[in-house]
Parts: C-alpha cells; structure tokens; sequence
C-alpha cells in the first residue's frame, strides 16, 4: 500500500503492486489492472501489505491452473510456443484464441519477445494480442506495467469468477432444455455472433468436454449456453436469453442444466468470465455463489488504429 500526501490535512491510500520506481515517480499497478502514478515527492509513507487471506467460500485455485483451464475451454486452431509464452490464433475470432498467453518465460529478452510476437500475428493478418491477468497471486501486473511502457494499449479488461457447482445445479429444474454435443442451427440462430464461420464452430466445439443447452422457442430458442467439463471444473459461456424473455429464470435454468451434466462427469468447481460492466449477468452469478478471483485483460500492439475481430473479449 502506498499512502501519497495530498496536503499536511488530507492523505489518500493506494493499494496495489509496485511495478516500478524510476524518475522519482512510482507506477502502482490496482487489482483491476489500471495503472497509477505518484510523484516520490507527494509520498508520505508505504508499507507492505501481505495476500489475501484464504477464500472463505467456493473452491481454492490458483492463477496459473484457471489460465490453463481457461485456455483449453476456448482452443485456437493455431498455436505455437515462444518459451512458456503461447501464441494462439483463431482467424481473428475473439481476442481470447487470438492473444498471447504469458504464463512464465519467454525465454529471450522481452523487447525480442515483443517482436517475435508482432512478427507471428503480422504474418496471419492479425494485430498482436496479449493477455495478461491482474489481482491474484502470482498474476502479470509487472508485465502489464512494461507493456503499457512500451505503448501497448490496455483494450478489454473483463473478470474470472470461480464457485462452487452443485448449488448452480440446485438452482432449478432444467427442464425443457436441450443438451447436445454439437452447435446446431439452432443453437446459433440465437448465438449474439451471427455469420459463424468454420473456424469459429471449431472454437466453439474446443474443449475436453463440450455441451450445448437449448430452451427451444417459437423461431429462435429461448435461450442457449455452452459449458466445457475438464476435470474438477466446469465452464459456463455464451449463456443467451431472448430479451422478450430475460427476466424469467430462463438463464438459471440453462445453467442448471449444465452443471447437473458436469456433475455426472466428476466436477465440482466451476468458472466463467464477466466483463466489469455487466451488471445483470454480474448480479446473477454472485446469487449463485460466484465470486471474482482474478481480472483478465488483452493489451493491443501500438500503432493499430483499430482492433480486428468481433470485439468480444
């Protein structure tokens, strides 16, 4: 925690990770990745704070095992290893299979790194994506901080939130939905990404063990979702409702559904993502007993006046 003086009456508190003390200017980096500097001379005091206790409710994990869950839930259909780095490419579908994901060395100095990245994406027409995660242990905020140095741009910033499964399975019934191994035209009409291409279908069908949930309605179905079962986790995603019939349950339902299914398979635990300004989906995971664990974000190469793909994280 570092606490700047404003005047000898008035002090602020800043509490984040130290990324960097040059020019007599401190960078302090927050839990949800953005970024703060403070003149050394406005400092008043500092002090080590130590990691959050132990989570006092839903499933223990780490950062590095929910990245590598995560990753397999949504797989690229092209990858390769730049040290402990992957780079993932999916046709510019969704910044998640076409970013960089950065669990541990490079194995080369990070300005050659930077560049062997730009090179690989330049390559297939895609602009250099990484993703890196803030506020947990053993997250990227020193790397956040010398990528935002090195004029990358902080573009989508979202949150993982983990849980326990069975009270989503206990939530409700399930019945009338659809379970099914493949993503149907069914299941698509109501998909928000229209015009899915084959690359996208090979994403969306990635994962140990994929599962497709459809509330049938009159044209399009009522309602859709996407979990993926790999190990003690389950994922939830692509969790859509009809707006004429938002506010029925009819999500809790699809969800129940899945997690009912993941259960039989041997999980226990589950995740999904939300980015920071959903407050309807945000309200509904916390009632079924998610919590926020990490933040995620895709920091954009500099010089790109604009991103490719869809705009979904």
């Amino acid at each position: 925690m570092i606490q700047p003086g404003v005047s000898e009456e008035k002090f602020t508190d800043t509490v984040g990770v130290l990324t960097s003390w040059d020019d007599s200017v401190l960078l302090i980096t927050r839990k949800n990745g953005e970024s703060v500097r403070i003149p050394e001379s406005s400092l008043v005091a500092g002090k080590v704070v130590p990691s959050a206790p132990a989570r006092r409710r839903g499933p223990a994990a780490s950062y590095e095992e929910l990245a590598h869950v995560a990753s397999r839930a949504w797989r690229p259909v092209e990858s390769e290893r730049l040290g402990a780095w992957e780079l993932r490419a999916a046709g510019g579908f969704t910044r998640r299979a076409n970013s960089v994901l950065p669990l541990g060395d490079p194995g080369l100095p990070l300005d050659e790194a930077l560049s062997a990245v730009r090179r690989w994406y330049g390559d297939r027409g895609l602009p250099a994506y990484i993703q890196t995660a803030t506020g947990g242990e053993g997250t990227q905020e020193l790397l956040c901080a010398e990528l935002e140095r090195r004029g990358w741009v902080r573009e989508v910033t979202a949150e993982l939130w983990i849980g326990a499964l069975a009270p989503v399975a206990d939530r409700a019934e399930g019945a009338g939905v659809v379970l099914s191994r493949e993503a149907d035209e069914a299941w698509l009409a109501r998909y928000q990404r229209k015009g899915v291409s084959e690359v996208a279908l090979r994403v969306l069908g990635s994962g140990p063990s994929v599962w497709f949930a459809t509330v049938p309605g009159a044209e399009a179905p009522a309602a859709i979702g996407r979990c993926v079962v790999d190990g003690r986790w389950a994922s939830f995603a692509a969790v859509e409702v009809d707006p004429a019939l938002r506010r029925r349950g009819l999500a809790t339902t699809v969800m129940a559904a899945l997690a009912r299914k993941a259960l039989d398979e041997g999980a226990s635990a589950a995740w999904l993502q939300v980015e920071e300004d959903n407050a309807g989906a945000r309200a509904l995971y916390a009632g079924m007993g998610f919590a926020a664990h990490h933040a995620y974000h895709h920091y954009r190469e500099p010089s790109i006046p604009e991103a490719a793909g869809n705009g979904s994280p």
